[in-house]
């Protein structure tokens, strides 16, 4: 094997070494924005405040008195949301205190979580 032919694998063997770190670099990159989007996911599931005014189980909504939403950045109020699932209606009812995430989908501010409070 001449050096000509020496020197090509060389440089070829460098680059797939270089092309294999830089991929698991790339990946191990991914991993860690998914570990903080997770992060970010956790940060926005802080249950509130609230106590049930109304359920509409046909239109799958319910009115709640409610306090601060931190992640939505809004003020207590009371105010019309949506639910992930209707069958989170079923484990509530009028006057209850309740615990509660929500977050925006598809645009619209919408209870992700919902639990009666103890």
């Amino acid at each position: 094997m001449n050096a000509f032919s020496k020197l090509a694998i060389a440089i070829a063997l460098s680059a797939a070494t270089s092309i294999a770190t830089a991929q698991q670099s790339a990946h191990g990159g991914h991993d860690a924005h998914a570990a903080q989007a997770g992060h970010q996911a956790a940060a926005t599931t802080e249950l509130a405040d609230g106590e049930v005014k109304k359920i509409d189980k046909e239109a799958g909504k319910i009115t709640l008195r409610h306090g601060e939403l931190k992640n939505l950045k809004m003020p207590p109020m009371s105010m019309v949301f949506r639910v992930k699932d209707a069958a989170m209606l079923d484990q509530v009812k009028v006057g209850n205190k309740v615990k509660f995430a929500a977050d925006r989908v598809n645009g619209a501010v919408t209870i992700v979580q919902l639990q009666a409070a103890p």
